[in-house]
């Protein structure tokens, strides 16, 4: 007689996470491309508007040479945009599942922020191959900052995209202002420029920005060369870890009042 031994909470909570992650793999891999299109539509587009900016412009951009100044840029402030537009609708694109005592909303937004770095893993991986093929010459100098930026601007775009969640529970327009504040951080966040183009008295209009901090802090890993005029480490940390308070203090309060609305 098979022997059943009961599974503890935690081996219940990785399963369900498990599962809502293989739903949003199955979710994205609804056409003939499948879930390759994730990757590949985000990589054509860096790839190309980077190298054409790099094919305009020409030469260095304050010693980092311009297709890499692109693509850092553009890498970090995707990898922004789409986790907070896809954990802002964790909560209520899983609502259906909690009717089941064992899901709640955290595990919906521990697995789609898995899935969008997994996703954000794969781009650079391709952009890397790429930029291997056509034999540029990829330097980085302090290859653990780099991958604590991204960790950073993983975390702070999880607790905003949580924030977001929670409050489109109670304010169902709250998606849509989501979308609008979402547009400009393109265009502010040093992705086309530096902040060392911006005369100083401009910077305190743009420095509350912690893309921006990322984006520069990690121009800055790869080249030292670049610098970090108006940037700061400390800043960038403090918006993280202040963030992550917040969101799980609002989270830890409403989850449970958010499902029932």
């Amino acid at each position: 007689m098979a022997n059943v031994s009961p599974r503890t909470l935690g081996r219940i909570w990785l399963d369900v996470i498990y599962a809502i992650f293989l739903r949003e793999v199955k979710s994205k891999s609804s056409d003939k491309l499948g879930v390759a299109w994730v990757v590949v539509s985000p990589v054509a587009f860096i790839f190309m508007l980077s190298y054409l900016r790099g094919a305009i412009s020409g030469g260095d951009t304050h010693g980092i040479p311009t297709f890499f100044f692109m693509v850092y840029g553009m890498i970090l402030v995707q990898f922004f945009m789409g986790l907070v537009s896809s954990v802002s609708t964790a909560i209520k694109k899983s609502k259906p599942l909690y009717a089941f005592r064992q899901v709640q909303p955290i595990s919906s937004i521990l697995a789609i922020t898995l899935f969008e770095c997994l996703v954000k893993v794969f781009v650079i991986l391709v952009i890397g191959m790429i930029c291997v093929i056509l034999q540029f010459d990829i330097h980085i100098s302090d290859p653990l900052s780099v991958l604590a930026n991204l960790l950073k601007v993983a975390v702070f775009s999880m607790s905003i995209g949580v924030l977001f969640a929670l409050a489109a529970c109670y304010v169902p327009e709250a998606a849509k202002i989501t979308g609008l504040l979402m547009r400009p951080m393109f265009f502010i966040s040093g992705v086309f420029f530096s902040l060392q183009d911006i005369p100083q008295e401009y910077w305190p209009y743009l420095t509350w920005n912690p893309v921006l901090h990322a984006i520069e802090l990690t121009r800055y890993a790869v080249y030292p060369q670049y610098g970090d005029a108006g940037v700061s480490d400390f800043y960038l940390n403090i918006f993280t870890l202040t963030s992550l308070g917040l969101a799980l203090a609002c989270y830890h309060i409403s989850w449970k009042q958010a499902i029932s609305r």
